[in-house]
Protein backbone atom coordinates (compact mmCIF):
# COMPACT_ATOMS: atom_id res chain seq x y z
CA UNK A 1 0.00 0.00 0.00
CA UNK A 2 1.63 3.30 -1.07
CA UNK A 3 0.12 6.66 0.44
CA UNK A 4 0.66 10.38 -0.13
CA UNK A 5 -0.78 12.74 2.02
CA UNK A 6 -0.29 16.86 0.44
CA UNK A 7 -2.05 20.07 0.67
CA UNK A 8 -5.07 20.17 -1.78
CA UNK A 9 -3.54 22.55 -4.17
CA UNK A 10 -2.45 22.64 -7.69
CA UNK A 11 0.95 23.75 -7.39
CA UNK A 12 1.62 20.36 -5.48
CA UNK A 13 0.69 18.53 -8.65
CA UNK A 14 4.20 17.28 -9.21
CA UNK A 15 4.37 15.61 -6.47
CA UNK A 16 1.23 13.92 -7.34
CA UNK A 17 2.81 12.81 -10.36
CA UNK A 18 5.70 11.47 -8.78
CA UNK A 19 4.02 9.67 -6.33
CA UNK A 20 1.82 7.89 -9.53
CA UNK A 21 5.24 7.08 -11.17
CA UNK A 22 6.55 5.58 -8.29
CA UNK A 23 3.38 3.35 -8.10
CA UNK A 24 3.32 2.24 -11.73
CA UNK A 25 7.11 1.89 -12.07
CA UNK A 26 6.84 -0.68 -8.65
CA UNK A 27 4.22 -2.28 -10.47
CA UNK A 28 6.06 -2.88 -13.94
CA UNK A 29 3.47 -0.44 -16.00
CA UNK A 30 4.21 1.67 -18.85
CA UNK A 31 3.08 3.04 -21.64
CA UNK A 32 -0.61 4.06 -22.44
CA UNK A 33 -1.79 2.34 -18.80
CA UNK A 34 0.61 4.48 -17.28
CA UNK A 35 -0.80 7.52 -19.45
CA UNK A 36 -4.48 6.65 -18.39
CA UNK A 37 -3.67 6.78 -14.87
CA UNK A 38 -1.73 9.79 -15.16
CA UNK A 39 -4.25 11.96 -16.88
CA UNK A 40 -6.89 10.18 -14.18
CA UNK A 41 -5.51 11.07 -11.52
CA UNK A 42 -4.10 14.40 -12.70
CA UNK A 43 -7.60 15.30 -13.20
CA UNK A 44 -9.25 14.13 -9.34
CA UNK A 45 -6.56 15.96 -7.46
CA UNK A 46 -6.89 19.20 -9.55
CA UNK A 47 -10.30 19.01 -8.90
CA UNK A 48 -9.93 18.45 -5.20
CA UNK A 49 -7.40 21.43 -5.09
CA UNK A 50 -9.47 23.71 -6.88
CA UNK A 51 -13.18 23.02 -5.21
CA UNK A 52 -12.89 20.82 -2.32
CA UNK A 53 -12.04 23.59 0.20
CA UNK A 54 -13.57 26.77 0.22
CA UNK A 55 -10.92 28.31 2.13
CA UNK A 56 -8.45 27.10 0.28
CA UNK A 57 -6.89 24.93 2.60
CA UNK A 58 -6.65 21.52 3.74
CA UNK A 59 -5.37 18.14 2.54
CA UNK A 60 -6.04 15.31 -0.33
CA UNK A 61 -4.96 11.92 0.50
CA UNK A 62 -3.66 9.83 -2.21
CA UNK A 63 -3.56 5.93 -1.57
CA UNK A 64 -2.49 3.28 -4.27
CA UNK A 65 -2.81 -0.42 -4.53
CA UNK A 66 -1.09 -2.73 -6.73
CA UNK A 67 -2.85 -6.38 -7.17
CA UNK A 68 -1.60 -9.12 -9.89
CA UNK A 69 -4.96 -8.24 -11.57
CA UNK A 70 -5.18 -4.40 -11.00
CA UNK A 71 -4.13 -0.77 -9.25
CA UNK A 72 -6.48 1.20 -7.23
CA UNK A 73 -6.02 4.56 -6.51
CA UNK A 74 -8.26 6.37 -3.52
CA UNK A 75 -7.98 9.88 -3.44
CA UNK A 76 -10.08 11.90 -0.43
CA UNK A 77 -10.40 15.12 1.12
CA UNK A 78 -12.64 16.30 4.20
CA UNK A 79 -13.71 18.83 2.04
CA UNK A 80 -17.52 19.81 0.86
CA UNK A 81 -19.37 16.75 0.34
CA UNK A 82 -19.70 16.45 -3.50
CA UNK A 83 -19.95 13.21 -5.40
CA UNK A 84 -19.04 13.60 -9.08
CA UNK A 85 -20.35 10.74 -10.30
CA UNK A 86 -23.96 12.08 -9.40
CA UNK A 87 -24.02 14.41 -12.42
CA UNK A 88 -25.26 12.69 -16.10
CA UNK A 89 -22.34 12.10 -18.36
CA UNK A 90 -22.43 15.16 -20.84
CA UNK A 91 -23.76 15.12 -24.35
CA UNK A 92 -20.68 14.65 -26.41
CA UNK A 93 -22.64 14.95 -29.53
CA UNK A 94 -23.48 18.70 -29.17
CA UNK A 95 -20.93 21.10 -30.16
CA UNK A 96 -18.82 23.09 -27.49
CA UNK A 97 -21.55 26.00 -27.89
CA UNK A 98 -24.46 23.54 -27.17
CA UNK A 99 -23.22 21.66 -24.05
CA UNK A 100 -23.73 22.51 -21.00
CA UNK A 101 -20.15 23.89 -18.97
CA UNK A 102 -18.61 21.42 -16.75
CA UNK A 103 -18.69 17.59 -16.52
CA UNK A 104 -16.05 16.55 -19.27
CA UNK A 105 -13.35 15.92 -17.22
CA UNK A 106 -15.08 13.09 -14.71
CA UNK A 107 -16.57 11.76 -17.89
CA UNK A 108 -12.92 11.58 -19.48
CA UNK A 109 -11.48 9.53 -15.80
CA UNK A 110 -14.47 7.69 -16.58
CA UNK A 111 -13.18 6.38 -20.14
CA UNK A 112 -9.69 5.92 -18.77
CA UNK A 113 -10.10 3.37 -16.36
CA UNK A 114 -12.44 0.58 -15.45
CA UNK A 115 -14.38 1.07 -12.22
CA UNK A 116 -15.07 4.68 -10.85
CA UNK A 117 -16.60 4.93 -7.61
CA UNK A 118 -17.71 7.59 -4.63
CA UNK A 119 -18.36 7.49 -0.99
CA UNK A 120 -18.64 10.15 1.32
CA UNK A 121 -17.35 8.41 4.77
CA UNK A 122 -16.12 9.58 7.54
CA UNK A 123 -16.74 13.28 6.74
CA UNK A 124 -14.62 12.45 3.52
CA UNK A 125 -15.16 12.70 0.16
CA UNK A 126 -13.40 9.31 -1.51
CA UNK A 127 -13.37 8.69 -4.81
CA UNK A 128 -11.84 5.11 -6.45
CA UNK A 129 -9.93 4.52 -9.67
CA UNK A 130 -9.64 0.98 -10.52
CA UNK A 131 -7.66 0.46 -13.66
CA UNK A 132 -7.02 -3.31 -14.57
CA UNK A 133 -3.77 -4.65 -15.34
CA UNK A 134 -4.43 -6.25 -18.68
Amino acid sequence: MYELKIPARADHLDDVLEFIGKVMSDAGMDGKFRSNINIAVEEIFVNIAHYAYPSGEGDAVISASVTPDSLVFELSDSGTPYDPLSKDDPDITLSADEREIGGLGIFMVKKLVDDVSYRYEGGKNILTLSKRRS
